[in-house]
């Protein structure tokens, strides 16, 4: 049996007149969309985490706002060595500090390929961002903001 790594992962919804910020990437072989952030590092605090993650990968500085949704899964991974990992990812609301021009980070995920902002009415029908993040966008865009949820995998 594999043994479990937990990980932990802190992503951003970054809204910006009636948009969402999102990372293209390049996954299993095709193109797919992320909420941006990333990995926790051992002492850091998840809001420390997800502002990190995005000024890393977008270049933006951003304020980290109520907590939306807390993920669980476990996953497979198959490169390099096996491995299967307890992923949670806790997501966080933000909003942009400063300017909303995107110009890129400085230390992009593997596989990342661009950023765009999505209007929120078509991220919740882009078939290139997961299921669980598009259905609950949607009551994002329409102006509300629900109370933290727990989505399984």
């Amino acid at each position: 049996m594999t043994p479990t790594h937990i990980r932990n992962s802190a992503k951003a919804v970054i809204l910006h007149e009636g948009s969402v910020l999102l990372t293209r990437n390049i996954w299993d072989g095709r193109e797919g969309h992320f909420l941006p952030g990333g990995g926790q590092e051992p002492g850091e605090l998840l809001p420390d985490t997800v502002r990190r993650e995005v000024r890393e990968e977008t270049g933006l500085t951003v304020n980290v706002g109520p907590l939306l949704w807390v993920l669980e899964a476990w996953i497979r991974d198959r490169e390099p060595v096996a491995k299967n990992y307890h992923r949670v990812e806790i997501v966080f609301l933000c909003t942009v500090d400063g300017s909303p021009e995107l110009v890129g980070g400085t230390e992009q995920d593997t596989g990342q390929i661009g950023l765009e902002w999505v209007p929120l009415d078509k991220a919740t029908a882009l078939e290139t961002l997961a299921p669980r993040y598009r259905n609950n966008l949607a009551a994002l865009g329409a102006g509300g903001i629900p109370t933290a949820t727990y989505l399984d995998w």
